[in-house]
């Protein structure tokens, strides 16, 4: 199997390629890529769709909270080309891997730009792998400068650790609600249940009694 087949199949990329969907389905609604994936969250809890893995969580708010440092970032590097003109999942795409490229520091380099490479292979135009991996290859070579100049990439970091924590914290929570409120309601069946047993025992003996009466006044009459 190739290394690209491998990554293919792993659960990262499957998680970037979904952090790509939303973030295509964000701009096409003119809506914030956070409030289409808190809207897959809670489909997600009634089971309707595929959780929402963690990674994925980290890359859509990350593009989000830093969208626009990451246009201008694209818009600095296109020859006679503009953002707007590129087709909207290849800005998703690239936003993804400069986010990746910017504040990332468990990615290396390289596992960024080959796998936006992939997903526009499986996404985009035939034009656009190319494109991509010239842009970002370009990159590469001036991240160290890019990220000192953001200077607070430790600090966003933690604000996006502290934001998927928050997100497991939910997840949990609601598992937890869901696991007691199931159990509530069997418990609630079970309690039912035995009044209505209890109920048909009482008329059961209240009707024999009454035909035990019957029977006593049949024979005095």
């Amino acid at each position: 199997m190739s290394t690209n087949r491998f990554k293919k199949l792993g659960a990262r990329h499957k998680a970037r390629r979904r952090a790509v969907d939303l973030l295509f389905e964000a701009e096409a609604r003119s809506e914030d890529a956070r409030t289409v994936l808190g809207e897959r969250v809670a489909l997600a809890r009634d089971e309707v769709v595929a959780p929402i893995a963690e990674y994925t969580h980290t890359l859509v708010v990350g593009v989000s909270e830093q969208r626009a440092r990451l246009d201008d970032v694209i818009a600095s590097h296109l020859h006679e080309w503009t953002l707007e003109r590129l087709p909207a999942v290849d800005r998703a795409i690239m936003r993804v891997a400069i986010w990746e490229l910017l504040y990332a520091v468990d990615v290396p380099e390289v596992v960024a730009v080959d796998e936006a490479v992939e997903l526009a292979k499986e996404l985009s135009t035939d034009d656009s792998p190319g494109f991509i991996n010239g842009v970002l290859g370009h990159l590469v070579h001036i991240v160290p400068q890019l990220r000192a100049a953001e200077g607070q990439a430790a600090a966003l970091a933690a604000t996006i650790e502290a934001s998927a924590q928050e997100f497991r914290d939910a997840q949990a929570a609601q598992d937890g609600a869901d696991a007691n409120s199931d159990a509530a309601d069997a418990a609630a069946d079970s309690e039912d249940s035995g009044v209505l047993d209890a109920e048909v025992d009482s008329g059961e003996v209240a009707a024999s009694g009454q035909d035990a009466e019957k029977t006593d006044s049949s024979q005095d009459w």
